[in-house]
């Protein structure tokens, strides 16, 4: 047993005293991870779902050099730079409607929790007190910190143990049916005036289980959030950036919503970045005479300007290299490769939206030894709760997604065939 003063680096998610040692990278390239011992992994979760592009793709390397040698960060109070100025507009004009206000931080989480503070902030510049609460939905999962957090499932999430901490937020279910939605409908009624906002991961739940839901369902969130005179916050941080088959996946339900966050794919998994955007209604209640009615927050490295330079690129790419077509290509494969599996005795469902496939077992498996069976068959798959999930770059050939799905295949029918 390794000894505790030996542990200087503290990992995520990870009981230290007995996880296995992490492998050690030294490389990457395309879809491909070289370890330290010469081995290469073909990775099937894009680095968490952030590199779409691949790894080192040149033109976003060669525009954060360019960067590096110019100015790498400079802070964002009182200041501006080129390359915050100039994503803030194509941000805006790539998304609908009239989500046109860019504030950007350094995490997905710190996204969130500026949006959960953007909606009770608008409240308070209204006049309106007392407007402390969202309603989140359950099997959601929003991030890390304390807002983030609150927001999560707060019964099957990750955060559960925190529950006497965390701001006590309302939850309900999606409205996958009539009587789903007269319950939301009802719950919205009896709170209205205690919700700040409404939040929702579109159409894919991700860390709660990859559990995808239609644009349908979508969209009739929005609609009660509408009719209750809620803003709607749509959590893009997994799904931004055509991971389920459109650039944004509020496209698909024709939702605009009042708050959006943004992050992993942002900067094509080179750099931390984010954004939480609002509407030009939502921004008009900041814009006063009155110094407090400003939005009260700062990160240290808001709009660093060589992430800017990075997700610039990145915005490049997805103009200029067909990666729609890459995901929906991605998509159809995994559904001709995957789709057998759900009839394995073992496996409760597969599930494919857009470059996302997931095969939920019925039992949780033993998720350590599934994770050395991976990599023994030369992949980097991170099986989580229930599931084994591909979230492969947008870019990857055709020959490594083969090798991906084969090996998930393979996998899961020596666990979940019996």
């Amino acid at each position: 047993m390794t000894a505790l003063g030996t542990h200087n680096l503290w990992r995520p998610y990870t009981q230290m005293k007995t996880a296995a040692p992490p492998l050690e990278a030294v490389a990457t390239r395309g879809s491909r991870i070289t370890l330290a011992d010469g081995r290469e992994l073909i990775d099937g979760i894009a680095s968490w779902w952030t590199a779409v592009h691949g790894y080192n793709h040149p033109h976003i390397a060669a525009a954060m050099a360019d960067q590096l040698a110019r100015m790498p960060h400079v802070m964002f109070g009182g200041l501006t730079h080129a390359p915050a100025e100039r994503l803030g507009q194509r941000l805006a004009a790539l998304l609908p409607g009239e989500l046109n206000h860019v504030f950007f931080t350094d995490s997905g989480s710190v996204a969130v929790e500026v949006a959960l503070k953007m909606a009770v902030q608008l409240w308070l510049n209204r006049g309106e007190t007392g407007r402390t609460r969202v309603l989140a939905f359950r099997g959601g999962y929003h991030g890390d910190t304390m807002g983030a957090m609150s927001a999560c499932d707060p019964e099957e999430g990750m955060h559960r143990r925190f529950g006497a901490y965390l701001p006590t937020q309302l939850f309900a279910d999606l409205p996958r049916g009539p009587e789903q939605e007269a319950a939301l409908d009802a719950l919205l009624a009896r709170h209205r005036h205690e919700l700040a906002a409404v939040i929702v991961e579109t159409l894919v739940q991700g860390a709660g289980g990859m559990l995808t839901h239609p644009p349908e369902v979508l969209a009739t969130v929005a609609r009660l959030a509408r009719r209750h005179g809620l803003p709607l916050i749509a959590d893009e941080i997994f799904t931004g950036f055509a991971r389920t088959g459109s650039l944004f996946a509020c496209e698909q339900a024709g939702v605009v919503p009042d708050i959006l966050c943004l992050s992993k794919a942002l900067t094509g998994g080179t750099m931390s970045l984010a954004a939480t955007v609002a509407t030009t209604e939502i921004f008009s209640a900041f814009w006063s005479d009155d110094p407090s009615a400003a939005l009260m927050h700062g990160p240290t490295f808001m709009a660093n300007p060589l992430a800017c330079a990075a997700a610039n690129a990145s915005l490049d790419l997805f103009e200029t290299e067909p990666r729609l077509d890459q995901a929906a290509a991605i998509a159809a494969r995994l559904r001709d490769g995957l789709a057998p599996l759900a009839r394995l005795a073992g496996v409760r469902e597969v599930r494919v939206l857009g470059a996302i496939g997931a095969v939920q077992f019925t039992v949780t498996p033993d998720l350590a030894d599934l994770k050395r069976r991976f990599v023994a068959r030369g992949v980097w798959v991170r099986p989580f709760g229930d599931i084994v999930y591909l979230t492969p770059a947008l870019t990857i050939a055709s020959g490594d997604l083969d090798r991906l799905i084969e090996a998930v295949a393979a996998v899961v029918t020596e666990t979940a065939g019996g």
